[in-house]
Parts: C-alpha cells; sequence; structure tokens
C-alpha cells in the first residue's frame, strides 16, 4: 500500500504540519478507509491543546470521517466490502467487555475509542478504524456532506430523537451554528412545533430558512424563559450553545416534565437550583452522539428528507486555516477537510 499524508500537531497548542506516514495493513476486526473528508469539530481542540487525559503527541485528530473501504483486516464479516462508502465519528469503536457495554450502551463505553484519540484520525488521507465503528453513507450523500453528520448530525438527531418529545410538540433549538443549524432542521423534519433561539435579531432569517416556527431574540428585553411560555412552554429545549449561562436561561421557559438536553460542552457549570426543577418535574440530562448504528440513522434520515450541513471546504493542505476559521466562529458552519 502507498504512503499517504497526515495532518498532525506535534505538541499541545501547536500548529499543524503535513506529514507522510507508510500506510499499514489492517489488523483483525478493522478496516483501511481512504478518507475523502473529515469535518472540523470544535471537540478537536480539546485534543489539540491536551484537556483530555491519556492524549499522545504527534496528534492526528479528526472525528467526522467520510471515505471508502480500501482493504478490509482478517475477521471482518462479509456485510462489508472494499469500496464501501462509510463515515466514523465520535464513536470510533468500544471495548465489548465494561458493564455500559456489556449493557448495550456502547456510546458511553468506558473505554470510549475516538478518531484522534484512541488513534490517529481524520486529519489524513486514510486511516485504519475498528469495523464496529463504521456506518454506510447513503448513495444521495457527498462524502463533504456526511463527514460533519457523523458527529454534529448524530448528535442533534439522536438528542431530538431520544427525547420526550412528540410530534406537535413546542421544541427549542438554543443556539444556531454547526450544531444548531442541523438541530432545526431535524427538529422540524420530526414534526416538533420548532423554536430557534439565538442572539440578535439578524439571525431570524436564517431560522426561517431552516424551517423554525419561532424566533426568539436572546438579547430582547423578554428574558427567553418568558418567551417559551407564551408560546406554551417547550416539551424539550436542546441545547447546543456551549454557554452555561444561555442554557440556564431556558430551564424556565420548559413546560411541566420539560426536558433540557444539555449537548453544547460548556465548562462552566449550570446555575439550577432543585426549585426550579421539583415543582413542575422537569428533566436535565447530557446526551453523547450516538453509534455507528445511530449515525447510519442520522445519514439515513438526513437523505430521505433533503437535510444537508452548509459547509465550507478546504484541501488538507490548508487544515491550519480550516482549524483557525472553525476556533473564531467565522465558518458557517461547518469547516469540512478534503482529501481529493
Amino acid at each position: 500500500m502507498s504512503p499517504y499524508r497526515v495532518a498532525q500537531v506535534a505538541a499541545a497548542g501547536g500548529p499543524f504540519e503535513i506529514v507522510e506516514r507508510e500506510a499499514a495493513l489492517p489488523g483483525p476486526g478493522h478496516v483501511h478507509i481512504a478518507i475523502e473528508a473529515c469535518g472540523v469539530c470544535h471537540s478537536d481542540s480539546y485534543f489539540i491543546d491536551a484537556a483530555f487525559p491519556g492524549v499522545r503527541f504527534p496528534l492526528v485528530p479528526g472525528h467526522e470521517i467520510a471515505g471508502r473501504i480500501e482493504q478490509l483486516g482478517e475477521g471482518v464479516h462479509s456485510w462489508w466490502q472494499v469500496g464501501d462508502r462509510v463515515a466514523v465519528g465520535w464513536f470510533g469503536g468500544s471495548c465489548h467487555h465494561c458493564t455500559p457495554c456489556r449493557q448495550g450502551d456502547f456510546i458511553v463505553c468506558d473505554n470510549l475509542k475516538v478518531p484522534g484519540w484512541a488513534y490517529d484520525g481524520g486529519f489524513a488521507e486514510a486511516v485504519i478504524a475498528p469495523v464496529d465503528s463504521l456506518a454506510r453513507i447513503p448513495e444521495p450523500l457527498a462524502a463533504t456532506d456526511a463527514a460533519p453528520m457523523a458527529c454534529a448530525g448524530v448528535t442533534t438527531y439522536n438528542g431530538l430523537r431520544r427525547s420526550s418529545a412528540r410530534p406537535g410538540d413546542l421544541v427549542a433549538v438554543l443556539g444556531i451554528g454547526g450544531l444548531g443549524h442541523l438541530a432545526v432542521r431535524y427538529a422540524v423534519a420530526m414534526g416538533f412545533e420548532t423554536v430557534a433561539i439565538a442572539r440578535g435579531v439578524g439571525k431570524a432569517d436564517l431560522a426561517k430558512q431552516l424551517g423554525a416556527h419561532h424566533y426568539i431574540d436572546s438579547t430582547a428585553d423578554t428574558p427567553v424563559a418568558d418567551a417559551l411560555q407564551a408560546l406554551g412552554g417547550a416539551k424539550v429545549v436542546l441545547a447546543t450553545a456551549a454557554n452555561a449561562d444561555a442554557i440556564t436561561a431556558t430551564v424556565d421557559g420548559l413546560s411541566h416534565r420539560g426536558e433540557l438536553v444539555v449537548i453544547g460542552a460548556a465548562p462552566e457549570p449550570l446555575g439550577i437550583s432543585p426549585n426550579q426543577l421539583l415543582m413542575r418535574g422537569k428533566i436535565v440530562r447530557g446526551h453523547p452522539a450516538g453509534t455507528a448504528q445511530d449515525v447510519q440513522d442520522t445519514l439515513t434520515f438526513s437523505a430521505l428528507h433533503g437535510i444537508r450541513p452548509m459547509i465550507e471546504t478546504l484541501p488538507l493542505d490548508q487544515v491550519n486555516e480550516a482549524y483557525q476559521k472553525m476556533l473564531s466562529g467565522a465558518a458557517r458552519f461547518r469547516m469540512v477537510l478534503t482529501t481529493a
């Protein structure tokens, strides 16, 4: 097999450099994937800055991978063939022996194999991944569209479908960014009365274009919670914004038995009192991304409903530019690296 290029970070917080690696054969239960596209997720920064334990350098990040199987390792089921189009996301495989895995809850595996953490990620021309990480990409989806769905897509789609909301319920999406713009589209397609919440009047037109039935400007004089209650109270708030204060501000906007589903990773604590939850039976929970099957379900649903991420593409050689644009918040809305 031919050598391939990767974009690696030599030390914590350092810049990317393009280096060549010698190709390796996939081991038992693994496949070699020729990468066509890889999304740039804000969570990549936690690895690049060594904010997570056990990060090793040089580091090749990237957990929104789309490509084609180039070689099969020993013992890979015939369900997978060379040439199959596949995606690998935050769920890059599980250990199969910890308690969550034995209970079938693989996404919260104690030894979750996140690409870019457990093994080299997708900022590269190729990757070797465990077979249990693979999701099949439907033909209507381009690799550049499928890649962000493996993390941003599945996290929002799965967060909504596993919530307590049912078609016709009022569901609010906090934040219209890399996650939120997909969440609004999924919420509408699932039949929810959808509210988009963001900062400023400038996002109102975008919310309407995405299909939202209502828009709430979080900087307006009316508090977000009061605006939600004026609409009848939200059965579910999907918090995609990584801002603890903004998330906290939605709690009193929940209906009875309403549910706050947190997917935006904010380091600060939420300012929620027990009394806010007790009298109306409200629920607050965190939601991780999703397994390979969840990714595949997301891709299938997206293809069926014509849902695509809003992306900007750059070649792998321009990885530093793509990463900095993501960090600055200037991307609209997902940066995707390509290897073509």
